[in-house]
């Protein structure tokens, strides 16, 4: 995932930094600015949070001869962490740090808009191979709590949004389904259910023009990578989780 991200995050760097310099650049409005800033938010775990603080906190940065930065406990240290605690400090601690990586661009009117692909989750930071191992493994724990801490917060932070696309978490579609439903202010939630029926190639979605649109052109042109969306209307909205519904129940 980091690699692929980081690839496409230097093309669009180099993009963005000509977009900006436009005559015709507009700030975006405050509105898309705020609802920007709503789907870069995280959910921390709370499961042995205080613990897992003090442990990371402890930990030195060491970097490679290809300027990877790795900050992570000991194997000895981890593997005496509970799946919970295992599961805190992996979602709140990526392990990895590369420095050619940038942060996601701010759009016009996001908040009108129901977009392809997620935000960045950490910017230059991203989750180790031992970390991905954690998540793929204990598949089915991992959406157990995150459901469970989902149902608490009322809020799918953007770092499980990633973690449930990365390890095909395409059970969760009726949960995410009725998490969205229930104040359809998180559009990203959308996003997850189209990335997973991507993900799967699930035959009704890869054929439809949404898929052209969201996915087809940005294999044509990386600088579509953040910016590719369908408009937000109910039309859409309800497209979407029908599909996602259909893909689920093996239609």
């Amino acid at each position: 995932m980091s690699n692929r991200i980081c690839l496409l995050l230097l093309t669009l760097t180099i993009g963005l930094s000509c977009f900006s310099q436009d005559d015709n650049y507009k700030e975006p409005s405050k509105e898309s600015q705020a609802y920007h800033k709503q789907r870069h938010r995280l959910t921390t775990p709370p499961y042995g949070l205080e613990k897992v603080k003090s442990l990371a906190a402890k930990v030195k940065p060491v970097r490679d001869d290809d300027d990877v930065t790795t900050t992570a406990l000991s194997p000895k240290v981890y593997e005496s962490l509970s799946l919970r605690e295992k599961f805190t400090y992996n979602m709140t601690y990526p392990e990895s740090n590369s420095q050619n990586c940038d942060i996601t661009p701010t759009l016009q009117d996001e908040q009108k808009k129901i977009f392809g692909h997620l935000p960045d989750v950490f910017g230059e930071d991203h989750w180790s191979e031992r970390q991905m191992k954690f998540f793929e493994k204990n598949k089915d724990s991992v959406m157990s709590i995150m459901k469970e801490s989902i149902d608490r917060s009322h809020h799918v932070g953007l770092n499980y949004k990633w973690i449930i696309v990365d390890i095909n978490a395409k059970e969760m579609i009726p949960f995410l389904i009725t998490t969205y439903n229930s104040d359809k202010n998180d559009r990203d939630i959308l996003t997850v259910l189209l990335l997973l029926m991507e993900k799967n190639k699930y035959p009704e979605f890869m054929k439809s023009t949404s898929y052209k649109k969201l996915y087809a052109s940005v294999e044509e042109n990386y600088n579509n990578y953040y910016t590719a969306y369908l408009d937000l209307n109910k039309a859409n909205e309800d497209l979407i989780i029908q599909r996602a519904t259909d893909f689920y129940n093996g239609k």
